[in-house]
């Protein structure tokens, strides 16, 4: 009996069609293998090859059998050319896919940056309430806790000051706060070091409200400390009052203002009324938004009067079930003391008052 495949007359090769077939299988095995190193994508959907988020889509008819066991990284999305794919430029954009992960596997939104802002001072001015205000904003990521990087931690380096930072998306603001900058006489050069650009927020107060508030604080841990008159004055008959006591050094604001200003523009610093903080949170918050350049969205919606604080506090959101108000320690009542005692302080602050105003173009009204 004759046999004829392609115009060739014989029995059939059996050894020759079973190596084509092996070689057909190889190649086709080749190439899933080739492919999947390409696309194959770890938890976040990104290539480990490429950089770049590459998932198995649809799979040809040639190797459909042996792709439609493989993983897609996200079946969900579209791929390059399909309505609603992202552009070059959207899919550089942070997004939760993209951004990292910890290492429980939850993603990481944005990136650690140096802060772009900071709160500056002053202790006992107001300075919490403006932070926890200002964190409501959606364009704005605050640091909880004081830092004191420039001026008691600052050998640490500022890759050490990077990494406290909230992440930020390109969008946001980065902020955070330490009073005792203000007081601090390399502060203004170590950040003006870090960033010329940095935007300067200073909370004030009447300094004789300020420094009876500070002492109140420090009562509170210390009970055994002297008298508030006795700190206040090296000679109280006299006059003479004890520059050297912290709390009465702080309320001199024209004094320190100096320091800054030889490093930094009056426009770069924006001054809080830490009065009118109390009596109209949404005007002063406003001008703070205005200052940071971001969108007014923090407004009298968003405050009630807590009287027994007796200061502003925030109304319950939609991620807050309960209004948020500020800790125990503030808006504890101050001590008594002599109104004489207060005359005398008055009159000592009233010409550091006075070339305050002058310097920033605000009359505070502490007289």
């Amino acid at each position: 009996m004759a046999y004829r495949v392609l115009g060739r007359a014989g029995p059939p090769q059996p050894r020759r069609a079973r190596r084509l077939l092996f070689a057909f299988t190889l190649s086709l095995s080749c190439t899933y293998l080739c492919y999947s190193l390409l696309c194959c994508c770890d938890d976040l959907g990104q290539s480990r090859l490429l950089g770049a988020p590459r998932c198995l889509r649809g799979p040809g008819a040639g190797g459909q059998k042996l792709l439609q066991e493989s993983r897609p990284c996200d079946p969900s999305g579209p791929t390059p050319g399909e309505p609603g794919a992202p552009s070059a430029s959207a899919a550089g954009a942070p997004s939760p896919r993209l951004s990292g992960s910890n290492h429980s596997g939850s993603p990481k939104l944005g990136t650690k940056r140096l802060p772009q802002a900071l709160i500056v001072g002053v202790k006992k001015g107001g300075t919490r309430a403006v932070l926890e205000f200002i964190r409501v904003h959606p364009d704005v990521r605050a640091l909880g806790t004081e830092p004191h990087f420039f001026d008691r931690n600052y050998g640490r380096g500022l890759d050490w000051y990077r990494s406290l930072m909230p992440r930020t998306l390109e969008s946001q603001i980065t902020l955070e706060k330490t009073p005792s900058y203000f007081v601090t006489q390399e502060a203004p050069r170590r950040i003006f070091n870090m960033s010329r650009d940095t935007k300067l927020i200073v909370v004030v107060r009447n300094p004789v409200t300020r420094a009876i508030s500070d002492y109140t604080q420090t009562l509170s841990k210390k009970p055994d400390i002297p008298t508030f008159e006795g700190l206040s004055f090296r000679n109280r008959t006299l006059g003479l009052v004890d520059v050297s006591w912290n709390a009465i050094r702080i309320g001199m604001y024209a004094l320190h203002l100096e320091s800054w200003l030889r490093y930094f523009p009056l426009a770069q610093i924006h001054f809080v009324s830490g009065e009118r903080l109390i009596t109209d949170p949404a005007g002063e918050m406003g001008r703070v938004q205005d200052f940071l350049g971001i969108k007014r969205l923090i407004t009298d919606k968003h405050f009630y009067f807590n009287k027994t604080k007796g200061f502003p506090c925030l109304k319950k959101t939609e991620s807050s079930l309960l209004p948020r108000c500020l800790g125990k320690s503030k808006g504890r009542t101050h001590v008594q003391i002599d109104p004489e005692v207060i005359d005398q302080l008055r009159e000592f602050y009233r010409p550091y008052n006075i070339k305050f105003y002058e310097t920033v173009g605000q009359d505070f009204r502490w007289e």
